[in-house]
């Protein structure tokens, strides 16, 4: 009895000092943005860049970014892969510090596309106007990317709209107030959780347009390669495209030299489909792993390496097949 006493003590204590971690973070980070905001925003962007260059090298996960980047380029340099590393966390701040100000970053008009900090190529321009203007259901997928988080505040420019389906960070107060600025800006949010995917099927169902994130680790999901290597792939997207059978939509955010960005919507992809004529939900999982992994070879500084990707857990899922 004193032993269950005493591990229930550990447990709740250490609950606490987690939840105390979470708060000294949140409050850091805050106080970050909070003196940002002073600068000009150029100014400001420009400078959590260059120190997250220095900082980012002394935390553990730069190790797994480097392991990352080593087996997925093996012919680059050490310099070549410690370059692309500091790019990436130059990306990465420049992410968190632009959540402070996303609605001045935002300045490209459709009516008015000229100079402007965003640009949307033309081609790209018609495909955000064709879905917008279609009267069915569409799916929309990207990767964390540039600012991927610009693309459903250009889908709400163009008068689309998108239920984005999101991963809260594991922070519950940086959660808030990520939450809270993407819904000022970005229209309605799915967070990713148990019955994530019966809710995006319901928007789809009434005609609605749905945004996913493809490129992270998923426990039991679809066996995939990505950059030559198995990994786990989270089937839902090719599971609503059969359901559904709508257009699937690639869409990207680049960065740009100066603080400025390059949104586009590729064609929708042609769907594999099994004997029977239904969408065939593990080749489309690995079609989303190999755009994914053609835009990342494009712009390797401006994904996210430090994330375990590769890493298996558990029993691969297995996707039913006609017969």
């Amino acid at each position: 009895m004193a032993i269950r006493k005493t591990s229930g003590l550990r447990f709740s204590l250490a609950l606490k000092l987690r939840k105390l971690n979470y708060w000294l973070i949140a409050r850091v980070a805050m106080a970050t943005m909070t003196v940002l905001r002073l600068l000009p925003m150029d100014s400001a962007l420009n400078f959590i860049d260059r120190a997250a260059r220095r900082i980012g090298p002394l935390v553990g996960r730069n190790r797994v970014a480097l392991d990352n980047l080593r087996k997925a380029y093996p012919d680059k340099s050490e310099d070549e892969i410690r370059a692309i590393a500091s790019d990436m966390w130059g990306n990465m701040a420049r992410l968190a510090a632009e959540y402070i100000f996303l609605d001045r970053i935002f300045d490209f008009d459709p009516a008015n596309p000229g100079h402007a900090r965003i640009e949307v190529p033309p081609d790209s321009i018609a495909r955000f106007e064709r879905i917008a203007g279609e009267d069915r259901p569409h799916i929309l997928f990207t990767a964390h990317l540039g600012n991927f988080e610009l693309l459903p505040v250009a889908a709400a420019a163009f008068g689309m709209k998108v239920t984005a389906l999101f991963r809260p960070p594991n922070n519950p107060y940086l959660a808030d107030y990520i939450l809270s600025t993407r819904r000022s800006n970005m229209g309605d949010l799915q967070p990713s959780s148990t019955g994530a995917s019966f809710a995006l099927a319901s928007v789809l169902e009434s005609g609605g347009n749905v945004g996913v994130l493809v490129d992270q680790k998923f426990t039991r999901g679809v066996e995939t390669t990505f950059f030559g290597r198995t990994c786990q792939s989270n089937p839902v997207l090719g599971m609503l495209a059969r359901q559904f059978d709508c257009d699937v939509y690639p869409a990207r955010c680049i960065r740009l030299p100066g603080n400025r960005y390059r949104l586009e919507i590729e064609e929708p992809l042609v769907l594999p489909r099994d004997r029977k004529g239904a969408v065939d939900v593990a080749a489309v999982t690995q079609i989303l792993a190999d755009v994914t992994e053609r835009w990342v070879r494009e712009d390797p500084g401006q994904w996210m390496w430090f994330h375990k990707r590769w890493r298996i857990t558990g029993p691969s899922r297995t996707m039913r097949k006609a017969v």
